[in-house]
Formats: C-alpha cells, structure tokens, sequence
C-alpha cells in the first residue's frame, strides 16, 4: 500500500484531477489528492499526496505558495489568456520599471473575479 508525496512537474493541458487519476491508476491507490489546483495552462510543480498521507492535503492547500507568470501585453482575447482567438493587439511600449510599479496593484489581499473560462 503506497504512502508519500509526490513531485509531478505537471505539463499543459492536464489537470490537477488528471494527474491524480494517472497516479491512481498507476499505483492502484483510492487515496489520492494535490496541494493546489492549478489550470491546464499552467505547467509546474504539483505535490500529490496518497495513501495515508493524504491527510496532509490541507496543508498544502493553506501554505504559502509562489507562482511565476510570463505575461503578453497588448494582446486582447475572447477568453482573458491565451487560449482565446485574439481580438485586438496594441503596441506595447513599457519598461520593465512600468511594469513593476504596475503590478503593485496585484500584490497582497485582492478580490479577483476570474474569467469564465478559468479554473476557480
């Protein structure tokens, strides 16, 4: 019976579910679970947990975590990312220091409403 954590640098266009059903099936172990949703796009790390260690699950959901983002300016789509047929595109021309005072805005407590099209 399979007890742990394991790291899976998840790929695009899997799900967090996606990932836990493989290892299910892999490992032939109900008790199965990740640290984080995280959307399809998203690639990186997912802790998933099974067996008994599952219990720790809502560690990792409540802990601090750090996402790193790469971003497209001036491009519009349908969907908010870019998944979307692209609506409008406007020149860009921002500094890395505009971009940083910008993103101020974005850091500590926010009330966010997702596209759609998101995860939530």
């Amino acid at each position: 019976m399979p007890n742990g954590i394991i790291i899976i640098d998840k790929p695009a266009d899997w799900t967090s579910m996606d990932v836990c059903a493989k290892i299910r099936g892999i490992l032939h172990e109900k008790r199965v679970g990740h640290g984080g949703t995280l959307d399809p796009m998203a690639t990186g790390v997912l802790p998933v947990f099974v067996g008994q260690a599952t219990r720790a699950v809502e560690f990792a959901e409540n802990s601090r975590k750090e996402y790193v983002a790469g971003l497209r300016l001036g491009q519009v789509t349908t969907t908010q990312d870019i998944s979307g047929e692209t609506l409008e595109t406007h020149p860009v021309t921002a500094s890395r220091a505009d971009v940083e005072a910008a993103l101020t805005h974005f850091m500590g407590d926010i009330q966010q409403i997702p596209p759609l099209d998101s995860a939530i």
